[in-house]
């Protein structure tokens, strides 16, 4: 790829699996949005991983940045749980970002789950289809479920544009994994799902994320896969 080298600043309000994500999806993200063929090919291969544990696809070793949590080499033992969880969110957000070339789907602070899952609804009233995938999500016995669950809510976000934080969803998704975080982390989704409130005009929408997410964009023959 032809981007920038250079790690985007450090996100000093994610732990070390959401800044690792960050910084690995920041500059891959720009490079899709400017069409280069490098990142829209290795989009195209991460997707194939979206739902799907980190164990199921060997062909995306190397692919999803997993180097990134741990800066400093290999020296102790994996982090089996981090791992899993920056898998999973790159791979979701390979998903969500297809055909998106003037909307970045990763936003920093931007929505987080139950936000983004609001803003797909009526402002007035609940989509109670849509709330009761959310409820499946927030009941997934096992990570693995919760991926797949994950997946089908990121295809209805990309259907309407709407991004989210996959900052803060990575590090959402390594505290689920441990003793009493699935609690935790669905209060929080639960708490960003009441509280989300509708912009007062799409004007303020669009001018508080000028950087990041316009419109989105469309389709290329090189970067077409099946979801």
């Amino acid at each position: 790829m032809t981007t920038n080298p250079v790690a985007p600043p450090r996100r000093t309000d994610l732990g070390r699996v959401g800044t690792a994500t960050h910084n690995y999806l920041a500059p891959l993200q720009r490079g899709y949005r400017a069409d280069e063929a490098a990142a829209v090919a290795r989009v195209a291969q991460i997707r194939r991983g979206a739902g799907r544990p980190i164990d199921a696809l060997p062909e995306l070793w190397g692919l999803t940045g997993l180097e990134r949590l741990y800066p400093q080499g290999r020296t102790g033992p994996s982090d089996s749980l981090a791992e899993n969880a920056m898998h999973t969110a790159v791979t979701l957000w390979s998903l969500h970002q297809q055909s998106h070339r003037d909307a970045g789907m990763h936003r920093t602070s931007g929505p987080q789950l139950g936000g983004a899952v609001r803003q797909l609804m009526p402002s007035d009233d609940i989509d109670e289809p849509l709330r009761k995938r959310f409820v499946r999500a927030g009941a997934a016995p096992t990570f693995d479920i919760l991926a797949q669950r994950l997946r089908e809510i990121v295809v209805l976000l990309r259907r309407e544009a709407v991004p989210l934080d996959y900052g803060l969803l990575a590090d959402q998704l390594y505290r689920w994994q441990l003793p009493d975080g699935r609690g935790e982390v669905n209060r929080s989704w639960g708490r960003s799902f009441h509280a989300y409130r509708r912009p007062k005009s799409t004007a303020d929408g669009a001018a508080a994320d000028q950087t990041d997410s316009d419109l989105p964009g469309t389709d290329t023959d090189t970067d077409k896969d099946q979801s």
